[in-house]
């Protein structure tokens, strides 16, 4: 008879334990969600969901711990009594009940289950941002991009005590283009700005992921100069094709510089040194270097903006080179109709005269050629070269005796003279 009471306060304890860890089964579609940081007891959760003002998008879903038909008694907090007022009691049978279109607060839900009851709290809260965002300011140097934003305040109670507490969101900012961040400033100034109108996107967000996205559209005041060069190489009189790739550009202004070793030379001496060889304002110039030597190129371009302009300056990525002149005078050719070396030809290049004479053995000139003012190197070889004929027949096999004088561009005299063998053998 001793053993029953011993075995009833067992049982009544195991009873009561049991009873103790049984809660309400809550859940919710949040964006997402932390615990709360009561100065005391049991901490709940925070369901953080990212709406647009004036948007009630919280909800929570309750279920009963047994899965059985259950009753459900919705609450919100009340800051004024620390107490939770009824708005809502379910008798439909399920074993869950759901709140949709939730404000900010708190919620209790209590489950009855048959003779048993369990109390589950969570707290609600729907964040979000508005943002501005504009272009303040616009200079050849920077752009001045100004926002401002405005959100939601994410406040809870400290149960234990009915005190405000802030939820900490870490609100951060970021302006994005073209895929990359360039900063992480609300408001930032962004130097070196594009040459051409360029979308820019400021992103206001939290550690919960909720965001507002502003676009803003930069409209570009500066220019950027670029151009390319061809040919960049050859002989003299060399004819250079500029073509501007400039971005933005209203005006446009081009500089060819003197030869770089006249130019070295005269400020070694001392001498005040005019760099300029010449200028031009067309977008896509034309310009011909006739001399030898390595000359500089720069582009300005001008971008004008009403009261202001801006302007960028761009050289050539290295120097026009002009080929020095060269003279070479075979000493044999073979006019034989075989396509191989069947003409004199007296290679030149940068030349500004040549004067070819050719004699046979007894001193009778039988070829000539002169030009003062060499325009084309190549035509005028071509122009120049003998075909082994003399009046339109065929000249005898044997030696023959030149005589070349030229003067290149470059000012040097070539001068050279000897005999050539014509041979027809095949």
């Amino acid at each position: 008879m001793k053993l029953m009471p011993k075995l009833q306060v067992v049982f009544l304890f195991i009873y009561c334990f049991s009873s103790l860890f049984v809660n309400a089964q809550i859940s919710s579609e949040a964006d997402d969600m932390v615990p709360t940081e009561y100065s005391s007891g049991a901490q709940d959760q925070i369901y953080i969901f990212c709406t647009a003002p004036n948007e009630q998008a919280g909800m929570l879903k309750a279920d009963a711990p047994g899965g059985g038909a259950a009753s459900f008694e919705w609450g919100k907090y009340n800051s004024a009594t620390g107490s939770f007022d009824v708005f809502l009691t379910e008798n439909s049978g399920s074993s869950s009940s759901t709140v949709n279109n939730l404000a900010d607060g708190g919620y209790r839900v209590t489950v009855t289950e048959g003779t048993e009851s369990t109390v589950y709290t969570a707290w609600v809260m729907n964040s979000w941002y508005t943002a501005t965002a504009e272009v303040s300011e616009s200079t050849c140097d920077y752009f001045q991009l100004t926002a401002a934003f405005e959100e939601a305040n994410l406040t809870y109670y400290d149960l234990p005590t009915g005190q405000a507490k802030t939820l900490f969101k870490d609100v951060k900012a970021k302006w994005m283009v073209d895929g990359l961040e360039i900063s992480s400033l609300l408001s930032p100034q962004i130097y070196g700005p594009p040459a051409e109108n360029t979308n820019y996107v400021l992103t206001v967000y939290d550690r919960f992921g909720c965001q507002v996205e502003v676009p803003v559209t930069y409209q570009s005041v500066v220019t950027e100069a670029s151009f390319t060069a061809n040919p960049s190489q050859g002989d003299a009189p060399l004819e250079v094709a500029f073509t501007s790739t400039s971005k933005n550009a209203d005006e446009y202004e081009w500089f060819f510089f003197r030869e770089r070793g006249e130019l070295i030379e005269e400020g070694q001496a001392g001498g005040v040194v005019d760099s300029i060889l010449q200028t031009a304002i067309d977008p896509n110039p034309t310009f011909v270097f006739e001399k030898t030597g390595s000359y500089e190129v720069k582009l300005v371009t001008i971008k004008n903006n009403g009261d202001f302009a801006c302007t960028d300056t761009v050289y050539l990525d290295g120097y026009i080179e002009v080929d020095e002149s060269d003279l070479f005078v075979p000493n044999v050719f073979t006019p034989n109709g075989d396509g191989d070396n069947d003409e004199f030809v007296v290679a030149f290049k940068s030349m500004q005269s040549v004067d070819i004479q050719i004699f046979n053995r007894w001193g009778r000139k039988v070829h000539v050629w002169k030009s003062s003012n060499i325009r084309n190197s190549e035509e005028a070889q071509k122009e120049a070269v003998w075909d082994g004929r003399i009046g339109g027949r065929l000249a005898s096999p044997g030696v023959y005796y030149y005589v070349v004088e030229a003067k290149g561009r470059d000012g040097k005299a070539h001068n050279d003279h000897g005999f050539v063998h014509l041979f027809r053998e095949k």
